[in-house]
């Protein structure tokens, strides 16, 4: 006899990524309550339909802290028809979900992928938010982390280094890889490849292409990244860099208004494109791609240039700290030092791509997408075995599914 699916509730508070829904679709009975907003503005909806994914949603409406009394209403209507959930975070949804799993009898396990406080103190680093809001934004994220830390049944964090730090916070402690790496997709080209790919791109063909594909905010500190390619302009690169998301226009604004030379010449952006489809060709074209965060809780973007083979600069903090032998490592804020880098690449790139398959090695024995979900999944699993019987559970039909609450 077959056992049944797990039925987990994925419970968002913000925006979530399609690889990752879809993965977890894939292993078990999900359901997925996200806020209205993000779902729909992030194009995860029109993504999760066409997917033709096993899910259901339940869109969860209002702003903070509407949705955070909507959603704990929601938690206690429904948690107890799941085995387990999932939080997102460590954060406001994830208090919810916590207390209403403890109240309930419902395991939770919390997974969190970013490094809260230090992404908020680069805020305060860049004077994005004055002393006194800095002082009482860190203290309601740390109150967060702490009680949905205890109250927990499990508790992941995304990489060794938030892993760590979610250590100090929780006594059940599990080491997860989010949506991992396909490493089928991922793939390493040769030189035909990569020109005709940036043919089909409309992209510079003669030029040393660096992808920034990081988002356009505070701790991915862009600034450092437009002045390293600009110097390393002056020193004689014919460089070009590019953006891809949803900043991909700030990009573009910020590198004129950093007074940098003719940045409408090598500075270009792009909307996001689907990373499950169009996103690999992007990695598998660019010369090298750069990521001067300020901090990070683990950075994807450069395990999947790794996997391409293209070689990576990053800033040697936070979750890059894992790519030291496998990519040039700077210090952060360092526009020099990454200038160096950029050109260390560009004229060693035989050795760079080597250093990058390497790379590759690597992310094919800790990051693929499979380790990820297997992880995941048993780690959900342990968590069951600690809860209560559920009431039934609301079927859900084939396809992608919406119902509002």
């Amino acid at each position: 006899m077959t056992a049944r699916p797990l039925r987990v509730l994925y419970l968002c508070d913000g925006f979530t990524d399609i690889r990752f829904v879809v993965g977890l679709a894939e292993a078990c009975d999900l359901t997925l309550a996200t806020p209205t907003m993000e779902f729909r503005t992030s194009g995860l909806a029109e993504r999760l339909l066409q997917s033709g994914t096993r899910v259901c949603v339940d869109e969860i409406q209002g702003r903070r802290p509407v949705f955070q009394m909507t959603s704990f209403a929601y938690l206690l209507r429904n948690a107890r028809r799941f085995d387990v959930v999932l939080a997102q975070g460590m954060g406001r949804g994830a208090v919810n979900a916590t207390i209403a799993g403890r109240l309930l009898g419902v395991p939770v396990v919390t997974y969190e992928s970013i490094a809260a406080v230090p992404y908020w103190r680069a805020r305060r680093e860049r004077g994005a938010v004055g002393p006194l809001t800095a002082a009482a934004g860190e203290a309601f994220i740390r109150a967060c982390q702490t009680i949905s830390g205890r109250l927990a049944t499990t508790s992941i964090g995304l990489g060794p280094y938030l892993t760590e730090i979610i250590g100090q916070l929780s006594s059940n402690v599990e080491m997860g890889y989010y949506y991992g790496v396909d490493t089928d997709l991922f793939t390493p080209v040769d030189a035909a490849r990569r020109l005709a790919l940036r043919r089909l791109h409309v992209l510079p063909e003669r030029t040393f292409l660096i992808l920034f594909s990081s988002r356009i905010s505070h701790e991915k500190d862009p600034e450092t990244a437009l002045k390293a390619v600009a110097r390393a302009r002056a020193r004689g690169l014919d460089a070009t860099v590019l953006n891809l998301g949803g900043g991909h226009r700030d990009f573009v604004v910020l590198a004129e208004k950093l007074g940098l030379n003719d940045p409408h010449e090598w500075v270009f952006g792009r909307p996001a494109v689907h990373p499950m489809k169009d996103l690999c060709d992007y990695f598998q074209t660019a010369d090298l791609v750069v990521q001067s965060s300020l901090e990070e809780g683990l950075g994807l973007s450069p395990l999947e240039a790794l996997a391409c083979g293209t070689p990576v600069v990053a800033t040697d903090v936070g979750g890059l700290t894992q790519l030291r032998g496998v990519a040039r490592l700077t210090p952060r804020g360092d526009v020099e030092a990454m200038v160096d880098a950029i050109l260390w690449v560009s004229n060693n790139i035989d050795v760079a791509r080597r250093q990058a398959l390497r790379g590759r090695d690597f992310v094919e024995m800790t990051w693929r997408k499979e380790r990820a979900f297997t992880e995941l999944m048993r780690v959900l699993g342990d968590a069951t075995r600690r809860s209560v019987a559920t009431i039934p559970h609301k079927e859900c039909s084939e396809g992608a599914l919406r119902s509002r609450e």
